[in-house]
C-alpha cells in the first residue's frame, strides 16, 4: 500500500474570523477582519508534514469511542469515594445553585494576573451585561439566547515579552457583585467564577538545513538569525480573536464523588451546602490552529470577540470528551500540539465536507479498518502455518525489513507523530518475525563477535533451496538490479545537488526514503516473475492479498475525493496495477491438482489419503465405504 508523504507550509493569519454560534457551528464573518497587513510577518518555520487522511478518520472514530466511554460511566455506580463523607453515610443528590430562569449579571475582566482581585480597576472590566436569564434560548441579538461583545485592547509590554493574559468571568445573581470586599453586595452562593489564559504558547522549531556540497541555504536570513539566538526551539505567544463563554443548561442531580470523568473536572460543588455551581465552559473548539497569530511588536492591538451562549448538557459532553487528555498524560507535550493539528483536520472536514460525502467517508473508513485488521490477521496466520516456501520470494521479505527500518529511522529523524512512530515500529517487529519464518535463524556461540556476543546465523530453509524458487528469486532480483541501481544513483545525485539536508545522516535517510517511496513498488515484481516461471499462484496468501487490494481501492476513492498529493494518488494507482497482474496470473494459471498449495499439500496427496482411508474402512464396514465413495464423487 502506498505511503503518503506531503508537505504543508505553515498557515498564516486568515483575513476573516471564525465565529462560534449557539449551536456549536462555525461561520465566517464578513465584518471586522483581523489582519496584520502592513506589519512585518513572522518568519515562517520549516515545512511540516500534513496530517494523513486516515489520521482524520481515526481521530473521529477515537472520539466516538470516548463518547461511548462517557455514556458507560453514566450507567455505572459511584466510582470514587468522597473522603469527606462518613463511611456508610448515604450520598444525597445535589442541586444547581442557580435555578431555571435565574436573572444573572455577567462581569468579564481581562488581567495579567492569574488570580484576580482588582475589581475597582475600570480598565480591567472588558464586558458587563445585566439581567441575563439562565437557561433562556429565545432572547439575544439573533433570538438564540446569545450575546456578543467586541473590543480592541492595547498590548501590555509584558505580554509582548511572552507574558500571559487571563480572562476572569463572573456570573452573579441579579443585584449582587463579584467583589468579596463589598459585604452587602457579595454572596458566595450567588457568584460563579471561571478563568483561563487567553493567549496560547506554541513551539516553533528551526531546522538548520543546507546544501551539503555548497553549504548554502535558501532559508530566510531572519530565521537563521533567530535560530542562532533562541536555539532550535522557540516558544512564542499566540492569539486568537474569538472565544465563546458557554453556561451549561443543566439541572442534573449530581452526586458528589460520582461524577464521571472528564465531566468531574468541570462540576464544582460547594463545600458547605453540597450543591453545585452552574458549569461555565470556555468554548474554543472551532478555533483552528491556523487562525492563531503570534503576538509581537508588529501588532498595534489585540482584538477579542466574546460571545455568551447557553449550552445543552449533551453538547457539552461532546466538547468535554474532545478536549479530554487525562488518559494520555504520559505522552510528551509535543504530541499534544501534533494532536491539535490533527483535530484541525477533523474540524475542517466537518465544516467543509458535504454531509453525505462525510457519512460515506466514515462508513468506508470503518470498512477499511476492518479489512486492514483481516489482512493483518490472515498475513500472520499464513506465515505462522506455512510449511513450504516453494513459490514465495524470500528476498522480497528481507527487502521489506530493510524498507520498514528505513521508514522508522526517517520518521524518528523528522520527529513525526508519536502514534505513527509506534505503528511503524510494530510493523518492523512483524517483519522481523517473518524473517524467522522464511529462514533458519540461530545463535552461533562458538564464533562470537569480538569474543563476547554470539553471532546470528541466517540460513535458507531447505524447502526454499531445494526447489526452483530460489533460482527464480535470484534471477528476478538480478534483472531488477539492472533497473534499480541506475535509478538509485540518479536519485541520490539529485537529492545531493538540489535538496537541503540537516547533515549527511539525514541525507542518507531522506534519499533512501524518497527512493523507496517513489520506486518501492518495483520490489513487488519478483513475485510476479516467480509466478510466471512456475506457472502457478497457489502458493500466494490470497485472502491477505484480497483484503489489501480492497483497502487499496478504498485508498483510490479517498485519493481522488480528498485533497492529497499527486505522488500518493500515483502510488495507489500503481498498486492497483500490480494486483490486477496478480489476478490475471490467477486466471491464466488454472487449478492443477498436482500443484502444491499454500499449506504444502496437493490434490494428489488428498486423493491418496482418501483412498487409503477408504481401503481401511472397507475391511470393517462396507456400508460406510460406499457412502464415502459417493461423497468423494460429489467432491
Amino acid at each position: 500500500m502506498a505511503t503518503q508523504e506531503s508537505e504543508a507550509a505553515r498557515a498564516t493569519v486568515s483575513n476573516g474570523e471564525v465565529k462560534v454560534s449557539s449551536n456549536g457551528t462555525a461561520t465566517a464573518t464578513d465584518g471586522q477582519a483581523l489582519q496584520t497587513a502592513g506589519n512585518e510577518p513572522d518568519p515562517q518555520p520549516p515545512q511540516q508534514q500534513a496530517p494523513n487522511a486516515w489520521q482524520v478518520i481515526k481521530g473521529v472514530l477515537f472520539r466516538i469511542f470516548i463518547i461511548w466511554a462517557i455514556s458507560s460511566w453514566f450507567r455505572r455506580g459511584p466510582s470514587t469515594p468522597d473522603p469527606t463523607t462518613p463511611a456508610g453515610a448515604p450520598r444525597v443528590p445535589s442541586r444547581n445553585l442557580f435555578p431555571k430562569d435565574t436573572l444573572m449579571d455577567l462581569y468579564v475582566y481581562i488581567s495579567q494576573e492569574e488570580v484576580f482581585s482588582d475589581f475597582n480597576n475600570t480598565e480591567s472590566l472588558f464586558w458587563f451585561h445585566r439581567d441575563l436569564v439562565y437557561g433562556d434560548w429565545s432572547t439575544g441579538e439573533s433570538g438564540d439566547g446569545c450575546y456578543e461583545h467586541y473590543k480592541e485592547m492595547d498590548i501590555p509590554q509584558k505580554v509582548l515579552q511572552n507574558g500571559s493574559l487571563y480572562i476572569h468571568v463572573y456570573f452573579t445573581k441579579s443585584g449582587f457583585h463579584p467583589d468579596p470586599k463589598r459585604k452587602g453586595q457579595y454572596r458566595r452562593l450567588a457568584t460563579v467564577h471561571a478563568s483561563r489564559m487567553l493567549n496560547k504558547f506554541k513551539r516553533r522549531k528551526f531546522l538548520k538545513t543546507k546544501n551539503l556540497l555548497t553549504g548554502e541555504t535558501e532559508a530566510d536570513p531572519e530565521i537563521i538569525k533567530r535560530a542562532e539566538s533562541h536555539g532550535p526551539v522557540e516558544i512564542i505567544s499566540h492569539w486568537h480573536p474569538n472565544l465563546t463563554i458557554n453556561m451549561v443548561d443543566d439541572h442534573t442531580a449530581w452526586v458528589k464523588g460520582s461524577v464521571p470523568p472528564p465531566l468531574d473536572q468541570h462540576v464544582k460543588f460547594d463545600a458547605v451546602s453540597g450543591d453545585y455551581y452552574p458549569i461555565v465552559y470556555f468554548n474554543d473548539y472551532w478555533n483552528l490552529q491556523k487562525d492563531y497569530y503570534a503576538i509581537n511588536d508588529t501588532l498595534e492591538n489585540l482584538a477579542l470577540r466574546l460571545s455568551f451562549c447557553p449550552l445543552s448538557l449533551w453538547r457539552w459532553q461532546l466538547y468535554a470528551a474532545q478536549n479530554a487528555r487525562s488518559p494520555w498524560n504520559f505522552l510528551p507535550e509535543d504530541t499534544y500540539e501534533q494532536s491539535d493539528e490533527d483535530q484541525d483536520s477533523v474540524k475542517v472536514a466537518l465544516l467543509e465536507t458535504n454531509p453525505y460525502l462525510l457519512g460515506v467517508t466514515i462508513v468506508v473508513s470503518i470498512v477499511h479498518s476492518i479489512f486492514e485488521f483481516l489482512a493483518f490477521k490472515n498475513d500472520i496466520q499464513f506465515w505462522n502455518s506455512r510449511q513450504s516456501l516453494e513459490g514465495l520470494s524470500v528476498r522480497s521479505i528481507i527487502f521489506g525489513v530493510f524498507q520498514s527500518l528505513i521508514v522508522l529511522l526517517y520518521i524518528l529523524d523528522n520527529e513525526t507523530n508519536f502514534v505513527v512512530q509506534v505503528s511503524v515500529f510494530i510493523g518492523l517487529l512483524i517483519d522481523f518475525w517473518k524473517i524467522t519464518k522464511v529462514m533458519d535463524v540461530r545463535l552461533d556461540r562458538e564464533n562470537k563477535i569480538s569474543g563476547i556476543f554470539p553471532r546470528l546465523v541466517f540460513k535458507d530453509k531447505s524447502t526454499y533451496v531445494q526447489s526452483s524458487t530460489k533460482i527464480y528469486d535470484d534471477m528476478a532480483f538480478k534483472y531488477l538490479s539492472w533497473l534499480l541501481y541506475p535509478l538509485f544513483g540518479c536519485y541520490a545525485v539529485y537529492s545531493l545537488l538540489y535538496v537541503e539536508h540537516k547533515g549527511w545522516y539525514s541525507w542518507v535517510l531522506s534519499m533512501l526514503y524518497g527512493f523507496l517511496l517513489t520506486f518501492g513498488f518495483i520490489t513487488m515484481t519478483p513475485q510476479l516473475f516467480i509466478n510466471y516461471k512456475m506457472k502457478s499462484v497457489a502458493h500466494l496468501p490470497w485472502r491477505m492479498l484480497t483484503y489489501k487490494a480492497l483497502n487499496t481501492f478504498i485508498d483510490d476513492l479517498f485519493a481522488f475525493v480528498i485533497k492529497m498529493p499527486m505522488m500518493y494518488r500515483i502510488g495507489c494507482l500503481r498498486d492497483d496495477v500490480v494486483f490486477f497482474i496478480y489476478l490475471y496470473q490467477r486466471w491464466i494459471y488454472r487449478v492443477d491438482p498436482n500443484r502444491v498449495n499454500e499449506f504444502g499439500t496437493s490434490g494428489v496427496d488428498v486423493s491418496k489419503d482418501s483412498s487409503v482411508q477408504g481401503d481401511a474402512a472397507s475391511s470393517t464396514t462396507p456400508a460406510i465405504t460406499d457412502k464415502a465413495e459417493g461423497e468423494k464423487k460429489n467432491d
